[in-house]
């Protein structure tokens, strides 16, 4: 059971993340662009995705997002049950970052941002679990 839902976490994680590449590329390709989880000025996916802290070392962070969840996936597969919580541990850690930084330098909320968020928590504990207790 716990096999299956680091599995479907995964799927999601990617899901959304693939989700906010796609609304930063098309913010690129088109200004007047609103995606569907811009709320308001102070509740918006596509200001927190374009903005400074949406890139690392000039690579989107949704990127990075995508590689973590196929990779996690693929590991799941493979039933590599430490490799996941150890990079799970690692993803909540940038999970705490960046919800620090949406927060409290860009005085936001994203909704695709809290999904994720929830996804690396849930992958977290659920890792735990498939590493340490099957």
């Amino acid at each position: 059971m716990v096999f299956e839902i680091i599995l479907i976490l995964a799927f999601i994680g990617y899901l959304l993340s693939a989700y906010a590449f796609y609304i930063e590329k098309r913010k690129e390709k088109e200004e007047r662009y609103k995606a569907v989880c811009d709320i308001g000025e102070h509740a918006s996916c596509t200001k927190a995705f374009t903005s400074a802290y949406g890139k690392m070392f000039g690579i989107s962070n949704s990127i990075y997002g995508m590689l973590f969840y196929v990779l996690v996936f693929i590991l799941a597969l493979l039933n590599f049950g430490n490799y996941i919580f150890y990079l799970s541990v690692l993803s909540f850690l940038e999970t705490l970052y960046l919800a620090y930084i949406l927060y409290f330098k860009l005085k936001n909320f994203c909704l695709i941002c809290h999904g994720i968020y929830l996804i690396n928590i849930l992958l977290l504990v659920f890792s735990w679990k498939f590493a340490f207790w099957i």
